[in-house]
């Protein structure tokens, strides 16, 4: 799906045309109908609009913000409020022009009793566009049946800085996972008919020190090169429908006030034709942190000016202090005129215009066997197996005693990310439940060992000093054939909890005493198992290596509800682990901010006693079975601005079915701009039988080699280019050169982005039928 002209229609512009001052205001604001003092955005107690809902809608209203979910409601019950103020907005305000609703769905539909999906870091991990996809329509559908018309989602920043909080919501530090898993989110969940809304555009990731909302000091090379390729690529060839400004200032500049960024960047260079929508109070903080605006009225002024069509929650700025300022001949209304017609060309794709609101759904499943299918299949591809000393898999037959400890061992919560609806909103309301099944690690380890004694010991807690529970831990362990051990992070919001939106660090660190409850646990000698399940990836160096390392390590990112069930089944080997590493796994806080996407004197060398090397690098993953990667076959001379092909022959030469992720990466030896020493220029899994092969061969444009020159321009650059295939980013296993021809190209929006995969029939050698046979006797 490409981006499509977006041209207002006769009948919209007729609208237009008809509406008073206060009628045009109205369609570009929202109201949060069940705000009422519980912190799920940023400064939400302190920003809320307390205008009365009545007072709000009299001149129509452009957005419903969050009715499902700000607060546990019974879905069908709330569908029914929805349909009849949907039927008094168009009966009873002079235009009858219905609401857009908009929800949180990061995670899934941010709703009581809906299905709670595998956090972004985690479809990363998975590497698996298509199934990403398919959950994201799954949501979608959800959404569309309760009368919801914009998603909030995904989150298209890259990351920079594992200590900034809100790591959970992103997808890699790879731009290109992000763009391509992105992307997928943004055909899925809009097939389903939902408009998904790109954010947070641009630069928020990149924060001083990784704190939520500080300043930015990214440069025009950094925000072209890595912050906004994942952008131009939802938009351009996922046709993303809306997009939502950052709280960023970069460089003194506030985007939510900047031209730069807003139109001259997303409308004009990247041809962004729909709506922008405000982050949640984003216009106020104009005036209220950011200090560029004197009052909400220039506050206004200057978002609309700089291109955020619709306010968001509430209508604090563009409502009443936006018609002060027109009335008074200060801002032009022509502002207002053009952003109502974006607003009214959604509503009409949306076919609200024509929208009757008849019938509400009288039932509806929101975590029915299709979403916990697919939630269970990509939690299952998104387990990280970080390190394995022959512990796992756990033979169930020889396995008699299983010590399961630590904080994050028997807690649901603990497996959803802060923009889950139990960990974002029932935090607020402890007395009611999840609503959804979500067994624990600790559940799931039973069932999975249905013939063991599993003795349960919690250790200490996710947070605090208290090790009291420490002692109890190891005498545990000490008395089990295995303990696995379940540590990390309890996602929350602004303070509530280790990470999430607000929950920044100034180390990397496990919170806590978990670090002790591992090293005791380990120095027992029991063999040991350890489970992060986290937000972010944090410094394990000690636990891997140290005097008493653990047995093996598996890291899983927020995994949704059916997270415990994969966990469980890659401790028993029903699963052979294939997630890998979408963020490296960081040395130390002190070597932050990391990228792979390095040059030279990004890494390591003589003329620096600082080695910010990470433990283990993007990419990284092992498996039960083992992978071989030979015979790279790649097009030797091409030219800039046209495609190569490489072709691998990756072979399972474990006696294991299992998935690999295949990953070709570039190095441009020579370049005018200094350049990376690793690029991932291309990605695919493979499933493969002991003992089978496939060649994959990628069809690479060399545009996935641009960069931004001296004078600002996208171009690619002729030049020799080390290209190779491996387990990771710093493993080349196969490799070859691409020389690249001709003259220097300036990369165009008609240039592919994206490169493509071709998966070949099944190849079988004589090493191939020894490993099957091998295979067939275990």
């Amino acid at each position: 799906m490409s981006q499509e002209r977006s041209e207002p229609s006769a009948r919209v512009r007729a609208l237009l045309a008809d509406m008073t001052l206060e009628e045009k205001a109205a369609q570009l604001v929202g109201y949060w109908v069940d705000q009422g003092g519980e912190v799920v955005a940023p400064l939400a107690d302190e920003m809320v609009t307390s205008t009365k809902y009545a007072d709000a809608t009299v001149h129509g209203l452009g957005h419903l913000t969050r009715v499902y979910g700000t607060r546990p409601v019974e879905p069908v019950e709330r569908a029914r409020w929805l349909w009849e103020e949907q039927r008094r907005l168009r009966s009873e305000t002079r235009l009858g022009i219905p609401a857009i609703v908009h929800e949180e769905c990061l995670t899934g539909l941010a709703a009581w009793k809906a299905a709670t999906f595998p956090t972004p870091l985690a479809w990363g991990a998975s590497f698996d566009p298509d199934l990403v996809q398919e959950m994201a329509e799954s949501i979608g559908d959800s959404m569309r049946e309760l009368g919801i018309h914009q998603g909030l989602a995904p989150v298209l920043d890259v990351i920079r800085d594992p200590r900034w909080g809100r790591v959970d919501e992103c997808i890699a530090e790879d731009p290109y996972v992000v763009g391509t898993i992105g992307t997928a989110y943004v055909r899925g969940l809009q097939h389903a008919g939902i408009h998904a809304t790109l954010k947070h555009f641009v630069g928020y990731s990149a924060s001083q020190a990784a704190r939520n909302h500080a300043p930015v000091h990214a440069g025009p090379r950094e925000i072209a090169d890595v912050l906004v390729p994942p952008f131009e690529m939802a938009l351009r060839d996922g046709g993303a429908r809306s997009v939502m400004n950052s709280y960023a200032e970069i460089d003194g500049d506030p985007v939510g006030a900047s031209p730069a960024y807003l139109t001259d960047l997303l409308r004009g260079e990247l041809g962004f034709e729909r709506v922008v929508v405000s982050d949640y109070f984003s216009v106020a903080f104009l005036h209220s942190t950011h200090a560029v605006a004197a009052d909400l009225g220039e506050a206004a002024e200057l978002a609309l000016a700089a291109g955020i069509d619709v306010e968001l929650p509430t209508g604090d700025a563009y409502a009443e202090p936006l018609l002060a300022r027109v009335r008074e001949g200060i801002a032009d209304e022509a502002l207002l005129d053009a952003a109502v017609l974006r607003v009214l060309t959604q509503k009409e794709q949306l076919g609200l215009l024509d929208e009757s609101f008849a019938e509400p759904p009288a039932s509806i499943d929101l975590d029915s066997p299709r979403h916990r299918d697919i939630a269970r299949r990509l939690a299952s591809e998104s387990v990280i197996l970080l390190a394995n000393d022959a512990v796992l898999p756990l033979p169930a037959a020889t396995v008699r005693r299983v010590a399961v400890i630590g904080p994050n061992a028997d807690s649901s919560e603990a497996l959803m990310g802060c923009y889950s609806f139990a960990n974002h909103v029932l935090a607020h309301h402890p007395d009611v439940a999840l609503g959804i099944a979500i067994p624990t690690v600790l559940d799931a380890v039973r069932a999975e060992f249905p013939d063991a004694a599993v003795d349960a010991v919690r250790g200490c807690d996710v947070e605090g000093e208290d090790g009291s529970g420490i002692p109890g831990a190891v005498a545990a362990a000490a008395e089990a054939d295995v303990a696995v051990l379940v540590v990390g992070d309890r996602a929350g919001l602004f303070g509530r909890g280790t990470v999430g939106e607000g929950n920044d660090v100034e180390d990397l660190e496990l919170p806590g005493r978990q670090r002790d409850l591992v090293e005791a646990v380990a120095a027992t000698g029991t063999p040991v198992v350890l489970v992060v399940v986290s937000g972010r990836p944090y410094a394990l160096e000690w636990a891997l290596t140290g005097p008493h390392p653990v047995g093996a390590a598996l890291q899983t990112f927020f995994p949704g509800e059916e997270g415990a069930d994969a966990v469980a089944a890659v401790l028993s080997g029903r699963v052979n682990p294939s997630g890998r590493l979408p963020v490296s796994l960081p040395r130390s806080a002190g070597a932050q901010p990391y990228t792979y996407l390095h040059p030279f004197l990004g890494g390591p060398s003589s003329i620096t006693s600082a080695d910010p090397t990470p433990v283990l690098p993007f990419g990284h993953g092992l498996s039960y079975t083992t992978f071989e990667h030979a015979g790279l076959e790649v097009t030797p001379t091409v030219a800039a601005g046209d495609v190569f092909t490489a072709a691998v022959t990756v072979r399972n030469t474990g006696a294991v079915a299992g998935a690999d992720v295949v990953q070709l990466y570039g190095h441009d030896v020579y370049g005018s701009i200094t350049r990376p020493l690793a690029q991932l220029l291309a990605y695919q899994r493979v499933w493969l039988e002991p003992g089978e092969a496939r060649e994959v061969t990628f069809t690479v444009p060399t545009a996935r080699l641009a960069f931004t020159d001296r004078s600002g321009r996208r171009i690619v650059e002729p030049g020799r280019v080390d290209v190779w295939v491996g387990p990771s980013c710093a493993q080349r296993e196969a490799e070859s050169v691409v020389q690249v021809t001709g003259d220097v190209h300036p990369v165009s929006p008609g240039d592919a982005r994206v490169a493509t995969a071709t998966v070949g029939p099944a190849l079988r050698t004589p090493a191939a039928e020894d490993a099957a046979l091998t295979a067939s006797r275990v």
